[in-house]
């Protein structure tokens, strides 16, 4: 492992960024995974609470990185996580865009495409998976997270209102 914190957040963000195929989001299993598991940086509540922050927060979704970067190194830490994870997708999307337009017609980039549909739906699957096994800390807590879930994905209600009841919910002292 690493001597330095920034060293190590350089490494991991720099690595993990090149597979977060649909965004910061589909990333999450690893960042827990390394975040909680590997370098104990935090627990898992902590690590929940900044998906929760980085989610509410305006812009881009992928402020849980600077966030875990400033719990592990503060402002610096900031700042090398978030460039780590956006510096080598940006060089690659760059390099990558100028050859794909040239074969917008091709089969392989067709199946490429229809390929990462499915690759990154499951990926934010996990990251779902994951944030819910941590968030669940008892019986209830599940139960709203189940049932959140399945009226997201089968009515039209606006999530905002789901997370209004939650939070309601945990006003309470439910969860």
């Amino acid at each position: 492992m690493n001597s330095s914190p920034l060293t190590a957040l350089a490494g991991y963000f720099a690595l993990l960024s090149l597979f977060a195929v649909g965004g910061a989001n589909a990333a999450i299993p690893e960042m827990h995974r390394v975040a909680v598991d590997v370098m104990h940086w935090m627990n898992d509540r902590q690590f929940a609470d900044m998906f929760a922050i980085a989610q509410v927060s305006p812009g881009p979704n992928v402020i849980i990185v600077a966030l875990i970067g400033y719990h592990v190194a503060g402002f610096a830490g900031a700042g090398v996580a978030t460039t780590a994870m956006c510096g080598p997708t940006c060089l690659l999307a760059f390099f990558v865009a100028r050859t794909w337009d040239r074969f917008k017609d091709a089969h392989w980039r067709i199946a490429i495409q229809a390929g990462l549909v499915p690759l990154s739906l499951g990926l934010i699957a996990a990251s779902a998976f994951v944030l819910a096994r941590t968030a669940d800390h008892n019986v209830y807590a599940g139960l709203i997270t189940a049932v959140t879930a399945a009226v997201a994905f089968f009515t039209r209600v606006n999530p905002l209102w789901l997370f209004v009841a939650g939070g309601i919910l945990g006003l309470s002292g439910w969860l």
